[in-house]
């Protein structure tokens, strides 16, 4: 009978917990737990919405500041983080740039061991003079006059801007080092260059209207030769540039992943630099579709930063993304592949702030 009795006693006392923490969770969660089968869900949910509708409406206008849509975003600036990598393969010989330089467009910031492309270009220039010569020792075809002169010039002028920009590159490094009187050369590099791409410009128009007209006679072997030499050059001199790595755009530098002696490569899992506008910073923030309509083109907004406890920086929206999107950026909970929910949003933020690229912030866009 006892061990018949221990059974049932553990089978009551579970019960009565069961029951107990039943009455419990109904007691502090303030709602009715309703079977599968009753009619009456429709009616309750309807109502949990409506009470949780109100905790939101009272956060938009907290403080008086009434915003009509938030969002998760990312500080980034103006231009975005430009990855900068090579474009050959090769060893790193010098690096012209540190962390935060301001730097211009067409500025040298990583030099590649171009041994071996100074010796191709040095040959390649070689053959060209030895076949402008045998061009000219023979008569240039007749018809072809125009034509010949307008392929000299063309290179020539191909080869002054080469000239113009590797002296513009010593002047930029002769500024970042701190040497005197720079400034002059730098403004007369600038110029020359200016003056010798124009005028490359210009004769290769020339070139271009010499080539059109009709009946045009062939080129004789000569001829050929000499534009064959020269296309040779105009390879090996691109070659070398590669070895060259400049910025595509006015910016500072955000971060280097390279160091001199490193070999580097096309494609590499790390960019060699990060390079970015930071004249104006913007926020780039994912709004979800139901929430879509609320917002435009030049609306207000403000963000708000965790490392920023109490300050909102002022923005405006300055475009949208024509379409919608899978969330990129993370934290957001799981979420799969084939979502399409979230349309991008840009703003661009007022004056200067202390937000740093990469920075997690919250979007509030205000009511109109």
């Amino acid at each position: 009978m006892q061990g018949l009795m221990k059974p049932l006693t553990m089978i009551g006392a579970l019960v009565v917990a069961a029951a107990a923490g039943y009455l419990a969770s109904t007691q502090l969660s303030g709602k009715v737990k309703i079977s599968y089968g009753d009619p009456a869900p429709a009616a309750t949910t309807a109502t949990a919405s409506t009470a949780n509708a109100a905790p939101a409406a009272t956060a938009a206008t907290k403080g008086g500041i009434a915003w009509v849509a938030a969002a998760p975003g990312r500080v980034e600036p103006r231009s975005g983080e430009i990855r900068i990598g090579a474009g050959v393969l090769g060893r790193v010989t010098e690096v012209l740039v540190k962390v935060n330089d301001r730097v211009e467009e067409g500025e040298l910031l990583f030099r590649l061991d171009d041994e071996e492309a100074r010796a191709r270009l040095a040959a390649a220039e070689a053959e060209a003079g030895l076949r402008k010569r045998e061009r000219d020792d023979l008569k240039v075809t007749s018809g072809r006059e125009d034509v010949s002169k307008a392929e000299d010039n063309v290179f020539a002028a191909e080869r002054a801007v080469t000239g113009a920009r590797y002296e513009l590159d010593y002047a930029l490094a002769a500024r970042r080092a701190g040497g005197s009187g720079v400034e002059q050369m730098l403004a007369d590099a600038r110029k020359r260059l200016a003056d010798a791409r124009d005028r490359l410009q210009r004769d290769r128009l020339s070139y271009a209207n010499a080539q059109a007209k009709s009946n045009l006679p062939a080129p004789n072997r000569a001829e050929s030769g000499l534009t064959a030499a020269r296309a040779n050059v105009t390879m090996a001199d691109a070659v070398l540039d590669k070895s060259r790595i400049r910025a595509p755009i006015s910016g500072t530098v955000l971060a280097i992943n390279a160091k001199v002696g490193e070999m580097v490569a096309p494609g590499g899992e790390l960019p060699l630099l990060v390079l970015g506008d930071m004249t104006v910073v913007r926020v780039k923030a994912e709004i979800d579709d139901g929430d879509v309509a609320k917002i435009r083109v030049g609306q207000k907004a403000f963000v708000r930063s965790l490392n920023y406890p109490g300050r909102d920086f002022e923005g405006r929206i300055s475009s949208l993304a024509p379409t919608l999107g899978v969330p990129r950026i993370p934290g957001r909970g799981p979420r799969r592949t084939t979502d399409v929910e979230v349309q991008e949003v840009t703003i661009d933020l007022d004056g200067s702030v202390p937000l740093l690229p990469g920075m997690r912030v919250d979007a509030f866009f205000r009511k109109d």
